[in-house]
C-alpha cells in the first residue's frame, strides 16, 4: 500500500504562482512513476503533469511552459510549480502514482495510476 499526501493548496491570485508537494509512503517511491491530475468543478480529472521513474516528464498543453515537476527520492516526494496562473486553473489537485509502470516515459491517463492522494483546492482569484 502506497499513501499519498498533498499539501500547499490555497488562494492564489492570477499571475501569481504556486508549488504543491506530495509526500509518499509504502513502497518503493524511487521506482514508480508520478502525477498531478486536477479536477474542477462539473468537469473530469485531467492530466497536468508526470515525472518517470527515471526523471522523465511530460506536461499536459495547458500548461506546458509554465508549470514544472520534480522528484526527490530521498525525501519520498514529488513537487508540482505552476507561474501564471489563471482562474482555470482552479481546481482541486491530485497526486497519484503508478507503481506498475515499465515505460520510459510517464503514463498521462488516470486509469494507469493506482494510488491517488486526497486532493488540495488550489483556487485562482481574478
Amino acid at each position: 500500500q502506497v499513501q499519498l499526501v498533498e499539501s500547499g493548496g490555497g488562494l492564489v491570485q492570477a499571475g501569481g504562482s504556486l508549488r504543491l508537494s506530495c509526500a509518499a509512503s509504502g513502497g518503493t517511491f524511487s521506482r514508480y512513476a508520478m502525477g498531478w491530475f486536477r479536477q474542477a468543478p462539473g468537469k473530469e480529472r485531467e492530466f497536468v503533469e508526470a515525472i518517470s521513474a527515471s526523471g522523465r516528464t511530460r506536461y499536459a498543453d495547458s500548461v506546458k511552459g509554465r508549470a514544472t515537476i520534480s522528484r526527490d527520492n530521498a525525501k519520498n516526494t514529488v513537487a508540482l510549480h505552476m507561474n501564471n496562473l489563471t482562474p482555470e486553473d482552479t481546481a482541486v489537485y491530485y497526486c497519484a502514482t503508478d507503481t506498475n509502470w515499465l515505460g520510459a516515459l510517464p503514463p498521462v491517463t488516470p486509469n494507469f495510476y493506482d494510488y491517488w492522494g486526497q486532493g488540495t483546492q488550489v483556487t485562482v482569484a481574478s
